[in-house]
């Protein structure tokens, strides 16, 4: 399966940072991190399939076994997906049918103070956790003697995780160009795991999250990079639910994100439900909303480099 015409190019980290001078934020636990997952996690992407197939009565029987082994591995959410060619990153090929879709949150505690160590950190680790979650259920799945793919939460992707995301009933597409989740908010981070195993999809929710967003600019009013939009973009095309999309100036955004503890002041700041989400349940004293470190943003970059399109918002 081919993507689509206009699907967009896979992020290319790299030559956005080359952009804006480089990666100028220097966290050694990040680094870390980081090198864990090419190190440690890269290598076990692939893995033997039993050569003995486990056959299920249907669809939804093994559905249900996948998403019940994801949560014991220590998914906070999962959902599964048909892909289809525009969930695929331009110029990408993908032999598979079923996306499973496995989320994880960020710790609240974290994004107390944002920009900032601690929330880089946690964005960092949750990456790695979550890559151990898709890592142990894609050898769950070819241990059932089914081949499948992992598609790490960072890295180098074929598919799209926030549309897939969307179809397997994770929530809707924010303001800020992130998933708003009923119980999670918007601070939690996406993988995938790929496979031809018969699934049933799950189906896209309508929560009037969408609606919410439409109200608040919560997140619109803190972005230091003034990259978040005041209204929807008909050019963007149709969210899930057929609304216009919301496109985040990325311009705009990138050269703040690569100075500034990789930014992620517009999750945070969000007040759908009132933070419920945010309330920390393991008996640390939290806020509900975070102290924010604004600093003057530098210029906006667009790098020549393939890219999704996005509205150069209220430039001068």
């Amino acid at each position: 399966m081919r993507s689509a015409e206009n699907s967009p190019p896979a992020f290319n980290w790299d030559d956005w940072y080359h952009s804006v001078g480089g990666r100028s934020i220097h966290i050694r636990e990040v680094d870390d991190i980081l090198t864990q997952i090419r190190e440690f996690q890269y290598p076990r992407f692939t893995g033997e399939v039993h050569p003995r197939q486990t056959h299920f009565q249907n669809p939804v029987q093994a559905a249900q076994t996948v998403k019940e082994m994801a949560f014991k591995m220590g998914a906070d959410e999962v959902g599964i997906a048909e892909i289809e060619p525009s969930d695929i990153y331009q110029g990408r090929e993908v032999k598979e049918k079923y996306a499973i879709v496995v989320g994880q949150r960020m710790l609240w505690r974290m994004f107390q103070e944002v920009p900032s160590h601690d929330s880089a950190v946690e964005c960092l680790r949750v990456y790695f956790s979550l890559g151990e979650v898709v890592i142990r259920l894609a050898d769950f799945i070819r241990s059932l003697g089914h081949p499948c793919t992992v598609e790490h939460p960072i890295g180098d992707s074929d598919v799209l995780h926030v549309p897939l995301a969307l179809k397997a009933g994770f929530g809707e597409l924010g303001r800020h160009g992130s998933i708003i989740h009923p119980k999670m908010g918007p601070l939690f981070r996406l993988g995938s795991v790929i496979t031809d195993l018969p699934l049933q999809p799950d189906q896209p929710i309508d929560a009037g999250i969408a609606a919410f967003c439409d109200k608040c600019r919560a997140c619109r009013i803190y972005c230091p990079a003034n990259a978040i939009p005041d209204e929807r973009s008909p050019e963007a095309g149709k969210d899930h639910l057929g609304n216009d999309r919301y496109m985040v100036d990325t311009g705009k955004c990138f050269p703040y994100f690569a100075r500034h503890n990789y930014c992620s002041i517009c999750l945070p700041v969000c007040v759908y439900q009132h933070k419920e989400w945010a309330r920390d349940f393991e008996g640390f004293q939290t806020q509900l909303f975070p102290e924010i470190d604004l600093q003057a943003p530098p210029p906006p970059t667009d790098p020549e480099t393939p890219k999704h399109w996005y509205p150069l918002i209220k430039r001068g």
